[in-house]
């Protein structure tokens, strides 16, 4: 307020003096100058601002057992940790202390958390920060924000009575990606450069011991004078978690909301290999928010079965499109189902012609098992059910449509995943070096036959087929359970 009415009597002064006849030029000279230089200190710092106000804390209330889906990655970190929390014996046996610890793997698989919780584990103040906070287009503020981050972290934690500060950089990609990639200027390499520095003057010695947590999905844009023993000198590896660990993230996130004696955890953990820590929040809180829409105190298991499609496809759309699209829908997922069904029984959890996000219609598969290694069978049984959407509207309404289009692209990649691995008739091959004549013939064998394979199946089953279709059209979606009743009874 006192700014405001200073500036308004000063520019009131100026254009009185101006009326009066007096040269302000030099008034107005001056005062630009003064107002760049206003702003270049501001700017630089603003760092002060971020780091000061940005809060430097200590989670007390966030330990290691409320992640879950992640023990080797918690493991991994605990015996990094231990030689900061343990410095007496660590000292004693002359072992020298880690500098910083690079957590790597995709995004939502609770990097974050565990950086919270190794700053609980040690006992240490806690500052966070991204990378994208030290990217500027003046010279200098990336390095002297750098500086001002280990300083905060340091005098904080003197003001609280710890011996231990713990800086965490999520996105450090961006702050540390290798050099000599943006010619405009050197700023980025400067702000790296000025890390380098930074993490090479940490000492076991000093009053406050300093360890640098950095998160990244692009551990190869990384500068390699990060990675070299004495700057992060532990990778921890934070990967999606398998089915245990799904069940533990399920848990965690339902321990605060009613559920139905129905509700099987072990049942969603299933249905959702290839979800993320994030991802499964997320569930949790969609089959919540669903029970609370039908006015209920309990979330049943339909609920988080709706929410695994909100979650994988997005909302329901409110576009419906014509008889004769929904009918070519319907067929086009029957034969993804069928064909599912056939070449491993009990895989449908769902299909249905309801839009959601960009798909008109899906048929949903349930994994039987987290798979990180495949044969042949199991591939070319994928390819089946891919190609199965296209062959059955061919069958039933004499045509294809490019609704199989995606489709296409992922039977020509699975394809071509046989080759590469040298499962197919090429036998082991380079892919580099193969030429573009014989791997079109490889693949284009590949496909002929499972259309060959599926097509046979289809026909076989018609009927059944075309009765899945009217149930389809009538109630929008089928669950496994139907499904697979249907195919038992071989009823329309």
């Amino acid at each position: 307020m006192i700014k405001e009415i200073g500036l308004g009597f000063g520019l009131a002064a100026v254009i009185f003096m101006g009326m009066s006849g007096y040269d302000i030029m030099p008034l107005i000279l001056l005062g630009a100058a003064g107002a760049g230089l206003y702003f270049i200190a501001r700017t630089r710092g603003l760092v002060a601002k971020n780091f000061n106000q940005g809060g430097a804390t200590i989670f007390q209330n966030i330990s290691f057992s409320d992640i879950g889906g992640q023990a080797t990655a918690i493991k991994e970190l605990q015996e990094a940790l231990d030689f900061i929390k343990n410095f007496g014996k660590m000292r004693a046996l002359g072992i020298r202390p880690l500098k910083g610890i690079l957590l790597t793997g995709p995004p939502g698989t609770g990097k974050t958390l565990l950086a919270k919780a190794a700053a609980g584990y040690t006992d240490a103040a806690f500052v966070a920060t991204s990378g994208s906070e030290f990217i500027e287009m003046y010279a200098g503020v990336g390095a002297q924000r750098v500086r001002k981050m280990f300083q905060t972290a340091r005098e904080t934690a003197q003001k609280i009575g710890k011996n231990n500060a713990l800086i965490f950089i999520d996105e450090v990609e961006i702050l540390g990606g290798k050099r000599g990639q943006t010619t405009s200027h050197l700023e980025y390499d400067q702000t790296l450069n000025q890390l380098l520095v930074e993490m090479d003057g940490l000492r076991a010695d000093d009053k406050v011991r300093v360890l640098v947590v950095a998160a990244t999905n692009r551990v190869d844009m990384l500068d390699p004078a990060l990675l070299r023993p004495g700057r992060f000198d532990r990778q921890v590896k934070v990967e999606l978690p398998d089915r245990e660990g799904r069940v533990e993230i399920i848990k965690l996130h339902t321990r605060n909301k009613p559920l139905a004696a129905d509700v099987s955890i072990n049942s969603i953990a299933r249905e959702t290999f290839g979800f993320s820590g994030a991802h499964l929040e997320s569930l949790a809180n969609e089959a919540a928010i669903l029970a609370m829409r039908e006015g209920l105190t309990e979330i049943s298991q339909r609920h988080f079965h709706e929410a695994v499609d909100k979650v994988m496809m997005g909302e329901k759309l409110d576009r419906r499109p014509s008889t004769l699209e929904l009918e070519r829908v319907a067929v086009h997922e029957a034969g993804h189902a069928l064909m599912s069904e056939y070449v491993r029984p009990g895989s449908v959890s769902a299909l249905t012609v309801t839009p959601r996000g960009q798909a008109l219609g899906y048929m949903r598969q349930t994994p039987e098992d987290d798979t990180y290694l495949y044969t042949r069978d199991y591939l070319e049984n994928q390819i089946a059910v891919m190609l199965a959407g296209a062959l059955a509207e061919e069958l039933v309404l004499g045509s294809r449509s490019t609704g199989a289009a995606n489709d296409y692209q992922q039977a020509n990649g699975v394809a071509d995943q046989i080759i590469r691995a040298g499962m197919s008739e090429l036998g082991v091959v380079d892919p580099e070096t193969l030429p573009q004549a014989i791997r079109y013939r490889a693949v284009t064998g590949i496909l002929r036959g499972q259309e060959e394979r599926v097509g046979n199946y289809l026909s076989r089953v018609k009927n059944v087929l075309s009765g899945i279709v009217e149930i389809l059209l009538e109630q929008e979606k089928i669950n496994g359970d139907r499904l697979r009743e249907i195919l038992r009874t071989g009823a329309a």
